[in-house]
């Protein structure tokens, strides 16, 4: 049985902020131990998986330039995506791969909410610049982009761990999904930590429950034609996205843009994101 692990950082065990966990630069001063707590948590997927019968397991690390993980510490067996490339699937590359069997489950480890989501630590919508992102008039953020995707594919998805905020979001989305909270936000940067060794007994069982359910929680997949609605925190940043035949103006902040069913729609997010940051670098 092929299970499917995607990771992100701002909803692991510990962690509260950027500074700690965007990147090995001078602005993120505790990067080390993000990378090593992430690792961390998902060692504990990792066992939860194959508690469940798993007997293989792809990781795809999806924070930032996707190479955080620390591969040499996780136990043999596994494989790891890593680094960035043209992937159309976006933080779930590969998810739709049928080789030698399709997956049978998704995982969503150190996820985190929607961007606006109140007392979630770190919320976000793929970008700082994206203030709000709808599918089909439903506010939508990593989770449920994730999640779509995986359905797309045939792939349900079961599990996530990330604090209270996110976890309830995906419950939303996602009926019965096994949830892992590892921490509860009191604010933006601020919360409740639970200690690793807590952490890593709640993700490793609500990876095992949620596999051993996948039949029952099914697929979750947004069917027929999608539209999207993008609204970003500047002007310039939907100006430059409207030079794309594929998007097309809704307001001063916000561009819309739609396709015959997600997939398409998801490729176009993601274009229409790395656009925008060209909005930004073009000031003068």
């Amino acid at each position: 049985m092929r299970i499917y692990i995607s990771v992100d950082i701002e909803g692991i065990t510990g962690l509260v902020s950027w500074s700690q966990c965007s990147r090995p630069d001078g602005n993120s001063f505790d990067y080390a131990f993000a990378r090593r707590r992430m690792t961390g948590d998902v060692i504990a997927a990792i066992e939860g998986a194959r508690a469940a019968g798993a007997t293989e397991i792809t990781i795809k690390d999806s924070h930032g330039n996707s190479k955080n993980l620390l591969i040499d510490d996780f136990p043999g067996g596994v494989r790891l995506i890593t680094g960035q490339a043209g992937a159309v699937e976006g933080m779930m590359a590969e998810v739709g791969s049928r080789t030698p069997e399709p997956y049978a489950a998704a995982i969503l480890i150190g996820y985190h909410a929607m961007a606006g989501t109140p007392n979630a630590v770190m919320e976000h919508t793929i970008t700082g610049s994206l203030h709000r992102l709808h599918l089909n008039g439903r506010e939508t953020g990593e989770i449920g982009l994730s999640a779509y995707t995986a359905g797309q594919a045939g792939v349900p998805l079961v599990a996530i761990s990330s604090d209270a905020a996110g976890c309830a979001e995906a419950a939303n989305l996602v009926p019965g999904i096994a949830t892992a909270v590892v921490k509860t936000g009191l604010g933006r940067y601020m919360a409740d930590c639970l200690h690793p060794a807590e952490t890593a007994s709640l993700i490793s069982a609500a990876v095992e429950d949620g596999i051993r359910r996948r039949n029952e929680i099914g697929l979750t997949q947004l069917s027929g034609p999608v539209t999207a609605k993008m609204e970003f925190n500047r002007a310039e940043e939907t100006e430059i996205m409207l030079r794309l035949p594929f998007f097309e103006r809704f307001d001063g902040y916000s561009v819309v843009t739609a396709g015959p069913d997600f997939d398409t729609v998801h490729r176009l997010i993601w274009t229409g994101i790395n656009l925008s940051f060209q909005g930004i670098k073009s000031q003068f």
